[in-house]
Order: structure tokens, then C-alpha cells, then sequence
């Protein structure tokens, strides 16, 4: 375990995971990703807040039907809109339209349901999560929780207050002005609420729990690799813009 522990934290720091790795259960795999969460903070990190996965289109239920492991988000990955990400320092990138949530105040328990989830969320921006592809080839899917679920950080715009028509949302992705993805939010992602009580459940599973101004991405509407640079901005109607300079 010490030797595969060693492989991932190489991996995450390097960006590239290509060394054979072992088949490891999706709770092990979660586990695993906490200890390298350890190691970044016993380096000087901090934690900034957690995304959670599979919640939409293609990928939700891709590790079963209501699996939805989570991520841990670095506070020293957490940009502004408009700021710019260095490419050859990241790697393989991906980008994706996402929904960040502030969380208002503590909370562990392992019976949240959708209406607690709402009472510790004070804020929704739209924003991007910055994906890192770290990983060479097939992996079992604990291994991809373990590495932390492709995650490398998060963009996100202004804060608005949360009471919004998520199901009525379209969001738009544009590279350079140009239209690239537009998806409808309604049939395409779980209820932002209900993935929220799923996290702080799956928390207290690990012994953990949510924090006060902790930041939370829910899933993506739109995914794309990106090659090489250029400005792209991410729209969510009544939320509002977020820009990001890929250099």
C-alpha cells in the first residue's frame, strides 16, 4: 500500500500516473485519495473544499447506479474568473462548466438530505473545473478515485445568492467569442441539493465533514480538452460568466 501510495502522489504532482496499478474497490480507492490529501497538506497545502463525481451526463452512474465518489479541491488551485492557467504546467488539460457553492457553516452528519444541503449553502457562482489527465491508460475505478478523480482545480465568477432555476438553465461554453457546447441543465445533472447531501453522507463515512467557506462543484455541463491556448468564457444565464485565460 505504501508503494502505490508513492506511485499516486508522484503522479499528482508530475501529472503523469503511467505505472501499472492495481485493481483497488471504490472505497479504497477514496481512502487512498484522503492519505494523498494528507501529504499535501503535510507539504503546506490546505483544503479548499471538494468536488463531486458522476453526477452528469455520460459519466453519471459509470460506477454504478448512485455511486458518486467525491474529490478534494486545493485552496491553492482555487482561481478567479479571468485569471490565467499555464498549459505546459498542467499538462493534459480539461475543462468543464461548473456550478461552485459556498458553504455557510460546519456540518457532519450521515442523515443530509436535500433540504439540510440547502440550509449550508449561501451562494452559487458559475465557474470551470480544471481537469488534469493524469492517467496513461485503463484504471480500475478505485484507482481513478484515488487519484483524486482527474481534478487539478477550480475557476469560479461571482457569488450570487442560491435560489435559482437550475432545472430551466442552459449553459454555454465559448473559446476566442466562438460557440463551442451549449447544454440544457434539465434531464442532463443530478439536483445540485441532493449531490450536496450525498457528499456530506459520504463524508462522515471517512470521518469527515464540511466546513465553513468551503467551495463545492457539483458537475459538469460542458467538457473539453484543451491543446493550446486562448480565452474561454463559461455562461450560465441569470448566474452569470466565468472567463478563463489558458496561456
Amino acid at each position: 500500500m505504501t508503494l502505490l501510495i508513492d506511485t499516486l502522489w508522484q503522479g499528482m504532482r508530475t501529472g503523469n500516473l503511467a505505472a501499472p496499478l492495481p485493481e483497488t474497490s471504490i472505497d479504497d480507492g477514496q481512502r487512498l485519495q484522503l492519505e494523498l490529501l494528507q501529504k499535501w497538506v503535510n507539504a503546506g497545502a490546505s483544503l479548499g473544499g471538494y468536488k463531486i463525481g458522476l453526477t452528469s451526463g455520460a459519466s453519471r452512474n459509470s460506477f454504478g447506479a448512485g455511486i458518486r465518489p467525491f474529490g478534494f479541491i486545493l485552496s491553492s488551485r482555487i482561481h478567479q474568473s479571468g485569471d490565467c492557467l499555464d498549459l505546459a504546467s498542467i499538462g493534459q488539460l480539461g475543462l468543464e462548466n461548473e456550478l461552485v457553492f459556498h458553504v455557510s457553516r460546519d456540518i457532519t452528519t450521515d442523515a443530509a438530505d436535500r433540504h439540510l444541503a440547502r440550509s449550508v449553502i449561501d451562494a452559487v457562482a458559475p465557474g470551470f473545473e480544471i481537469n488534469q489527465r493524469r492517467l496513461s491508460g485503463p484504471a480500475a475505478n478505485g484507482i481513478r478515485v484515488a487519484e483524486n478523480l482527474t481534478q487539478w482545480g477550480i475557476v469560479t465568477g461571482s457569488f450570487v445568492q442560491p435560489e435559482q432555476d437550475y432545472d430551466g438553465l442552459n449553459v454555454s461554453l465559448y473559446r476566442e467569442g466562438e460557440l463551442i457546447e451549449r447544454t440544457r441543465a434539465n434531464g442532463h445533472i443530478d439536483d445540485h441539493f441532493e449531490s450536496i447531501a450525498s457528499l456530506i453522507n459520504r463524508l462522515y463515512q471517512f470521518g469527515r465533514g464540511l466546513k465553513k467557506d468551503q467551495l463545492l462543484i457539483t458537475g459538469s455541463y460542458t467538457r473539453q480538452a484543451v491543446n493550446k491556448p486562448g480565452t474561454w468564457i463559461g455562461d450560465f444565464e441569470a448566474i452569470g460568466k466565468a472567463k478563463v485565460v489558458i496561456t
